[in-house]
């Protein structure tokens, strides 16, 4: 820690067992707004959320993973700082002290041109945990728990240029990914696989076995499906499925958040329990993007619009290429097999069901980045799996096989990290 921070958190420190109490707010409803977000039964664990999300979204690093890793350093301090609560102090007043002051102190390090931002909610949080013994040794907790795991996470190969270092592609040959139009950029989240996993013993434990192969009947129903389904001027695609896909084509990060909050909003157990959840799920998240680079590339599968559209031909006289087929939607810039959309959903699916059950226990509503102003509900967590399935066959992007074994290989992967938890606690 720099000394600049070392002075920060000592202020920080200072200014906490200063403050003085707020008395609490009215309850929030399952509607609320995250303005409203410091009113409920946790109202510390919602708060710190919205504060987080507000942090990484105003410095958004251009790596996914990148954010992943913010969100799971700050929530995972927290839930180790909040997991037991020394004799002898008011075990609500030590959490929710130790809850600010860990997520104030990561996303500072993280996050640094939020520092004021920051601090303000800091100040707001603190003043509501009444002076004491509790609240001074749940900031100490805090801290000290957020600084060991940055020192821990130091160098982990998440930052945006270790996760996008120069890739050369193979040759160009049958079932091999080439960058795709219209850019025809360079391969994306290649670095990712190299990174340092939180929970998995290494990125290839749950590598998968190979897509299926060229000529294979599998194969072709795939092709054939996303020919079809996925054109930009398909004739066979409905206009609710191609709503499904413009809905499911943003960033997996930011259209899951929302789904995270609402479990929280209804969730009915200890704030120590919520903290959990949150650092879990970022946790999982993060662990599964480094398994998906691995299998993406070990195995640098093609994309639809290279096995339909060619130049290469496949050599299979049942599919015969359109070298004017276009996608609905560009095709990202990376391997096809697994999907990372898919494997995103899979795992937060994993770990809501869980840690949480089928679903949150009420209707919940998420908006989408890539269609301003519509907003999908749900009542469990299985359906919104289901639809990015779909979603990335009719944007044209993937084939069902990739998206399915994303869905598999992400439930692996959130299965072991959850049961790994009380070591990733500690």
């Amino acid at each position: 820690m720099s000394s600049n921070d070392a002075a920060r958190t000592s202020v920080s420190r200072r200014t906490i067992i200063a403050a003085a109490p707020v008395a609490a707010a009215a309850g929030i409803t399952a509607t609320a707004s995250p303005a409203s977000a410091g009113k409920g039964r946790h109202s510390a664990v919602l708060s710190w959320f919205d504060v987080t999300d507000a942090a990484v979204t105003a410095t958004a690093a251009t790596a996914q993973v990148t954010n992943s890793r913010t969100w799971a350093i700050a929530w995972l301090a927290a839930a180790r700082a909040v997991r037991r609560v020394p004799h002898g102090v008011n075990e609500k007043h030590f959490r929710e002290a130790a809850l600010a002051s860990a997520v104030h102190t990561a996303l500072i390090a993280l996050a640094p041109a939020q520092a004021t931002e920051l601090d303000a909610a800091l100040d707001d949080a603190l003043a509501r945990v009444p002076n004491g013994k509790a609240k001074r040794k749940g900031v100490v907790a805090g801290a000290d728990r957020a600084e060991a795991l940055l020192v821990e996470r130091e160098g982990d190969g998440l930052d945006p240029a270790s996760v996008n270092p120069p890739y050369t592609p193979p040759p160009a040959g049958p079932g091999v990914w080439q960058p795709t139009p219209p850019a025809h950029g360079p391969g994306q989240q290649a670095g990712t696989r190299f990174a340092v996993p939180f929970a998995l013993d290494s990125a290839d434990q749950f590598r998968l076995d190979p897509p299926p192969a060229l000529g294979s009947a599998a194969y072709r129903a795939d092709v054939a499906e996303v020919q079809a389904y996925g054109a930009l001027d398909s004739a066979v695609r409905t206009q609710e499925q191609t709503d499904v896909a413009q809905f499911w084509l943003g960033s997996s990060f930011v259209l899951y958040n929302p789904v995270l909050r609402a479990a929280l909003e209804h969730h009915r157990g200890s704030l120590r329990e919520q903290v959990t959840l949150v650092a879990l799920f970022h946790t999982a998240s993060v662990d599964t993007q480094i398994a998906t680079s691995d299998s993406k590339y070990a195995h640098v599968w093609w994309r639809p619009v290279t096995a339909i559209a060619g130049p290469v031909d496949d050599g299979d006289p049942e599919t015969v290429p359109d070298p004017d087929w276009t996608p609905l939607h560009v095709t990202p810039s990376h391997p096809d097999y697994p999907s990372g959309h898919n494997t995103y959903s899979g795992s937060a699916e994993e770990v809501l069901t869980q840690l949480v059950g089928d679903g949150p226990g009420a209707a919940y509503t998420i908006p989408s980045p890539s269609a301003p102003g519509v907003t999908r509900t749900y009542t469990t967590w299985h359906p919104l799996t289901t639809e990015n399935i779909d979603a990335r066959v009719w944007s044209g992007i993937h084939s069902r096989a990739a998206d399915l074994a994303g869905v598999e290989l992400s439930r692996a992967v959130a299965a072991y990290v959850l049961s790994r938890s009380d070591d990733l606690l500690a």
